[in-house]
């Protein structure tokens, strides 16, 4: 039976539509679909339907900040319906553009990379959907559905929706790292993303688009990499990523 709850959040009603057990991994998996909260239960979003789970880190501020505080009150299994003010949805569309970007193989920070946070707050450009446009100019309730399926799996045994799921996630981790000038941890993120990546290349035929767009995905990883090995020292290693990636685009 379904139960509704008020979570100690303003704006927020949880109901329940399958319980979960166990205890709230830090490195959440998550599937969610997104609809407006009108008379049809418009789909603004499916990650199912896209092919590409979500991950998050616990106490890392993903950029929905409520996300966090819904997927806390989640057990592993639960599947639950949340509805959310709009005091909460505000940075929906700007999110929900780089999730879409990256399923189709594109780069989610195109167009912002030179603009502080805030700025990006207050860009009411266009996102490239009409549907995210809309949600942009009028601000509006949203209804959340959530399915929080598993712990954090090795890269080796990640299918590969799981490894596309993985590779922002290992990016805003590394970068947090860096920032706190911790550039051995910071790197090994940035591999293990560009080990999830070349995975998946290796599937893929040379020089043809699936390939080239995964491609696109690994080169900023590598300058990030190695960003992180010239404040470590490693300059031959620098020299010998840096080379194979001047030969492989100039070739």
């Amino acid at each position: 039976m379904e139960e509704t709850y008020l979570l100690n959040v303003e704006g927020v009603r949880k109901k329940i539509l399958h319980g979960g057990r166990g205890e709230l991994p830090k490195f959440i998996t998550f599937h969610f679909q997104t609809l407006k909260d009108n008379f049809e239960r418009t789909v603004i979003d499916d990650s199912r339907e896209a092919g590409m789970p979500m991950e998050i880190i616990v106490g890392k501020m993903f950029k929905i900040e409520i996300w966090e505080t819904l997927l806390c009150s989640m057990r592993t299994g639960e599947v639950a319906e949340f509805w959310c003010d709009a005091i909460h949805t505000g940075m929906y569309a700007l999110v929900s553009k780089g999730m879409r970007r990256i399923v189709e193989g594109r780069d989610p920070l195109e167009g912002q990379k030179h603009r502080c946070g805030m700025g990006n707050m207050f860009d009411y450009h266009s996102t490239g959907y009409d549907d995210l446009d809309e949600l942009q100019r009028t601000p509006q309730p949203l209804i959340f559905i959530m399915e929080l399926f598993r712990y954090k799996r090795d890269t080796w045994a990640m299918s590969k929706e799981e490894k596309l799921a993985a590779v922002p996630v290992l990016h805003s981790e590394g970068n947090r790292l860096v920032l706190q000038k911790e550039f051995q941890r910071a790197a090994e993120k940035y591999q293990e993303a560009v080990i999830c990546l070349r995975n998946l290349q290796a599937k893929e035929k040379p020089w043809e688009e699936g390939w080239l767009k995964l491609e696109s995905l690994v080169t900023p990883l590598v300058l990030n990499y190695c960003q992180c090995q010239l404040e470590l020292g490693e300059y031959y290693e620098v020299l010998e990523h840096t080379t194979e990636l001047l030969q492989k685009h100039n070739g």
